[in-house]
């Protein structure tokens, strides 16, 4: 069966979001400017309490998917 033209492909949708995702990631990343691998990692702990549910739910409704799905918490 045929996609619908105003449907994104799959790639785009997850390029996307990704792109989105990732941008604030590395920004956040090199603010932290951590300079051994355990920093490495507690920068990346830290940086992902920066993303918040909806902005999450944000970067997946502007890649074209449902954004009511249930979320678990």
């Amino acid at each position: 069966m045929p996609r619908p033209q105003d449907e994104p492909t799959i790639e785009s949708r997850y390029d996307n979001t990704i792109e989105q995702a990732f941008a604030k990631l590395k920004a956040l990343l090199r603010s932290a400017a951590a300079r051994t691998i355990p920093d490495l990692w507690a920068a990346i702990r830290q940086a992902f309490t920066r993303f918040t549910l909806q902005e999450c739910r944000n970067y997946v409704a502007a890649a074209g998917y449902d954004d009511n799905l249930a979320v678990a918490t």
